[in-house]
């Protein structure tokens, strides 16, 4: 009887582990906002460095879909916010956009 409870225990902590694995825009970013194609955009304003693909992560259901196929673009003036879909250069070839709170959030290559 008690090596069963052990083993229920034991099953159960290892399906909790398993369950918390990282997500797109976890811990301070506060969860998905949204896609801007492959990109996750977070609920602070920010971009999230995840490698997944946010359509295919989030699915075309996904109200938080905008347009699946329409990627973060070149910033056309000096608006680069990441909640307009666009991004900025800086000077040495680096992309980033800028968050809610007015700071840079680089996009991966």
């Amino acid at each position: 009887m008690r090596q069963a409870l052990l083993s229920a225990v034991l099953v159960l902590c290892c399906a909790l582990a398993a369950k918390a694995e990282n997500t797109p825009c976890s811990g301070r970013k506060g969860g998905i906002a949204a896609c801007q194609g492959e990109t996750f955009i977070c609920n602070d304003g920010s971009v999230s460095g995840s490698k997944r693909s946010c359509s295919a992560y989030m699915g075309a259901a996904s109200g938080l879909l905008g347009s699946p196929g329409t990627q973060m673009t070149p910033a056309l003036s000096s608006e680069c916010s990441c909640r307009s879909g666009a991004y900025c250069t800086g000077p040495r070839g680096g992309r980033y956009c800028m968050t809610d709170a007015g700071k840079k959030s680089y996009l991966s290559n």
